[in-house]
């Protein structure tokens, strides 16, 4: 492992030529990710299968009344928004705007996330304040600004649709229609959509190809600048403190220093639900996986364009100190330090990003379907 390490510094030095041959092999066998003390950093790789919670197991009936439910706007007490009006799957299953329209075109404050992969998320929205995916689904619905109808009146008018008895039936076992069936249903159905293969899977994939034509395809998936971005990411660029695991995202909550305090786009973040001030600015870590289909990025959409969002992580972030006298004054996460990175290493970085990125799932995975 020294050895790889001392290799990899001489790799990087010299072009990436030998960072090809490190990173080919088992992860095991990689360089240590550069990550601050007291951070456990799982490495990254390959999506795990998807699991289901024992409370709302899968079946395709209820895959499929959740996308039904997902594109109906009858789910919105104007009968003109649905779940899909901000998550549509040509936009990365976003909606590439800086933050939302909702009821009677009001703009929230946030961003609208992907929910490609949200399938292995442990909670939900930019501050968390679901825990399930079953929570999180009926919560934008009865949101007075996002589609502004309460759950009473969306079962009352999905009773009057006598094609929703039957789904509900063929999902449930009976045409008993609730919110909290309806719950089950988003959420079965967005737990399908799991992104495509990225040239960095079909890269981790090259060893287990049968044949060497095959091995050598997948093996050239990604490009040099990309394999040498890869190890910026696990190493300089400290990248890993926050986006680990399979889905580049540790899941945690973090301040960047975009809580813009006592100004117009003041957003307190996590505070707003936890009440603790220690939470004040931060937000959810997202996933990396997809991120270039996603853009504009960050919890309010501020960053457009990749070479903008990288300059600010380069810098460090936006540097706030708590101040002893004001409690909700933000104060930047320690994770984030200057990191003095070239321009090519930024370019290098940005061609990791698209290695980690597959054109947008369609719909739910073929693998729930068939």
């Amino acid at each position: 492992m020294i050895w790889c390490s001392l290799l990899a510094l001489q790799a990087a030095a010299n072009g990436d030529l030998e960072l090809r041959e490190i990173y080919s092999q088992s992860s095991e066998f990689w360089p240590k990710a550069h990550v601050d003390e007291g951070v456990v950093a799982e490495e990254i790789g390959l999506l795990p299968d998807v699991s289901f919670p024992k409370q709302n197991p899968f079946n395709v009936a209820k895959l499929f009344l959740g996308e039904k439910l997902f594109h109906d706007p009858l789910l919105s007490h104007s009968k003109q928004i649905a779940c899909a009006s901000c998550h549509e799957p040509e936009l990365g299953w976003a909606d590439g705007k800086k933050t939302s329209f909702g009821h009677n075109r009001q703009r929230g404050k946030r961003n609208a996330p992907s929910i490609e992969n949200v399938a292995f998320s442990t909670s939900f929205f930019w501050d968390g304040r679901a825990k399930t995916l079953e929570q999180q689904a009926l919560l934008p619905i009865q949101d007075p600004i996002e589609m502004n109808l309460s759950l009473t009146d969306m079962v009352s008018r999905l009773k009057q649709k006598p094609e929703y008895k039957t789904a509900f039936s063929a999902a449930f076992g009976d045409n008993a229609i609730t919110a909290l069936r309806v719950g089950q249903a988003l959420a079965t159905f967005q737990r399908t959509i799991v992104s495509r293969r990225s040239d960095f899977d079909m890269f981790l994939m090259a060893g287990k190809q049968k044949t060497e034509k095959l091995r050598a395809i997948y093996s050239n998936a990604m490009s040099d600048q990309a394999i040498w971005g890869m190890h910026l990411f696990r190493t300089k660029a400290r990248c890993m403190n926050c986006h680990h695991g399979p889905t580049f995202s540790d899941n945690q909550f973090h301040s960047l220093g975009l809580t813009y305090y006592q100004r117009k786009l003041q957003d307190l973040g996590r505070y707003l639900f936890t009440q603790d001030p220690s939470d004040v600015g931060k937000f959810k870590t997202p996933s990396l996986r997809g991120v270039m289909n996603t853009k504009p990025w960050m919890h309010n959409g501020v960053f457009a364009d990749m070479e903008g969002l990288l300059n600010f992580y380069n810098a460090g972030g936006a540097k706030f100190t708590k101040k002893e006298e004001d409690p909700l004054s933000p104060e930047t996460s320690k994770l984030l330090h200057p990191l003095n990175l070239s321009k090519k290493e930024l370019d290098a970085l940005a061609a990791f990003l698209q290695a980690i990125t597959a054109s947008p799932a369609v719909g739910p995975s073929p693998k729930f379907t068939q």
